[in-house]
């Protein structure tokens, strides 16, 4: 008897909060959703009935968070943030571990302490996955929250507690590795044309070309989301490093037999759901794909990627207006001299004016002259600039640190390896290709995360030096 006032009082709270939280949001009176949505939200969160009945309320509370506008979803989404740890209750708890008088007691208080650092809005988050789309709904949820947060940072501990949440439920143990080809379900293959978002499936004789019989596609999904891809990637079978990925994607081009292919390319890895950014499981994905093409496949023999550079050029330009010395006395003449009407001393100025022609790729001998000085200057970029002072051992291109830091080592460089109007503007046509060697992943692993050393081949490495 002595909890029904204690509930109530709860009921209150959370009514208060949510008007409050919407006045504050819209300057307006709530709707009758918001309301219900208040009367939900403390019923869940006081713990009210059984299980068929917190699984009832928690799917009404999702419909009817589905149907707010979004200036409503946000003060729900406030009032559900303001569910924190109580702070007398977290004092109390840290005052019985100090005072603990003994390890058994000090274990038993530490644990009440972890009970009451948990905010109670953990509980809710965790009454959603009963529903048949409660984990998709999460996703969304931390989808929105992640925009959201910019402008509202007291949305951040909600959103921290959610991440924490999905990370435990997507651990990579609890994760499916599926084949996806052209007989997968039509649905399927949509929503690997939407997610694609490396090189864009035009059309769907594009995609038919990517599951052919030289091609795998390979994708990671949850069993509480069957239809929905977390991450993919997509493989060629060729022979040897692949250079271009537009001769990859070429429509035209003869199939290979498989049995014939000594190299498995990565050439797209794409996540699909932008509410499980920063939890990670590309690189579990790119090591269990080698094992299976490894196991299917004896003749292959190197398995590598080809993979865009996406901030060279923006690195680039600011290293051409900040560093007088960026290019060696023969490298600016050269580039003087190919570019009509620049002289050797403006270098800098005339490999500027080159990376802005968009079309240079298409001249021979401008090709010529900026091979050597793009070559040089993409190996710094790789093996020695840094993401900052965060991350000083962290390589500062964002591909080239997840595949470093997932074991792979910097093999070669491929200039008009992306002649596409995005692989020009980013990368000056230029990728790389990282080579995952099954028995040297781990050490390159161990040595990038914990040394920042970044494997590369030896011409590479060489490159990186410079010309001084």
């Amino acid at each position: 008897m002595a909890t029904a006032p204690a509930a109530e009082n709860l009921f209150d709270r959370a009514l208060k909060r949510i008007v409050g939280a919407f006045r504050d949001v819209t300057g307006a009176a709530p709707t009758n959703a918001a309301d219900e949505a208040a009367s939900l939200l403390a019923a869940c969160l006081a713990g009210r009935g059984g299980e068929v009945s917190a699984r009832a309320r928690a799917a009404r509370l999702a419909q009817l968070y589905l149907a707010m506008e979004p200036p409503e979803r946000r003060a729900f989404l406030l009032s559900l943030a303001s569910y924190d740890a109580d702070p007398a209750a977290v004092d109390a708890a840290m005052d019985a571990v100090r005072a603990a008088p003994d390890d058994a007691a000090r274990a038993a208080a530490k644990a009440q302490l972890r009970r009451a650092l948990e905010p109670p809005r953990v509980k809710l988050l965790t009454q959603f996955t009963s529903l048949p789309d409660g984990m998709k709904f999460l996703v969304d949820l931390r989808e929105v929250l992640l925009v959201e947060v910019r402008a509202e940072p007291r949305l951040g501990p909600l959103e921290a507690d959610l991440k924490a949440l999905l990370a435990a439920w997507f651990d990579v143990g609890f994760l499916e590795l599926r084949r996806i080809d052209w007989n997968s379900g039509a649905a399927l293959l949509e929503k690997l044309v939407d997610y694609e978002a490396v090189h864009t499936i035009v059309s769907w004789r594009d995609l038919k070309n990517r599951l052919d019989s030289d091609r795998r596609c390979y994708a990671f999904f949850h069993p509480r989301m069957p239809d929905e891809l977390l991450i993919f990637v997509e493989v060629a079978l060729v022979k040897g490093l692949a250079g271009s990925v537009q001769q990859l994607l070429d429509l035209t081009a003869p199939l290979l037999d498989p049995a014939a292919a000594d190299t498995a390319i990565f050439y797209s890895i794409s996540n699909c759901q932008r509410g499980l950014d920063g939890i990670s499981f590309g690189n579990f994905l790119i090591k269990r794909v080698v094992d299976v093409l490894g196991s299917e496949f004896r003749n292959i023999k190197q398995f590598a990627t080809l993979s865009p550079i996406p901030g060279f050029c923006r690195w680039l330009e600011r290293r051409l207006a900040d560093e007088p010395a960026l290019l060696s006395p023969d490298e600016a003449e050269a580039l003087g001299t190919a570019l009509a009407g620049e002289t050797p001393q403006e270098g800098r100025a005339a490999l500027a004016e080159t990376l802005a022609q968009r079309t240079w790729h298409r001249d021979p001998e401008l090709v010529a002259a900026m091979r050597p000085v793009l070559e040089r200057l993409a190996a710094r970029y790789l093996l020695i600039e840094n993401a900052g002072a965060r991350g000083a051992k962290r390589a500062r291109d964002p591909v080239a640190h997840f595949h470093l830091s997932n074991g792979a080592k910097v093999e070669r460089l491929n200039l008009l390896a992306d002649t596409s109007d995005k692989g020009v503007r980013d990368g000056a046509t230029m990728m790389v290709n990282y080579l995952y060697d099954p028995a040297r992943i781990e050490q390159h692993h161990e040595d990038y995360v914990g040394e920042g050393k970044r494997a590369a081949s030896t011409a590479l490495k060489r490159l990186a030096r410079g010309w001084s």
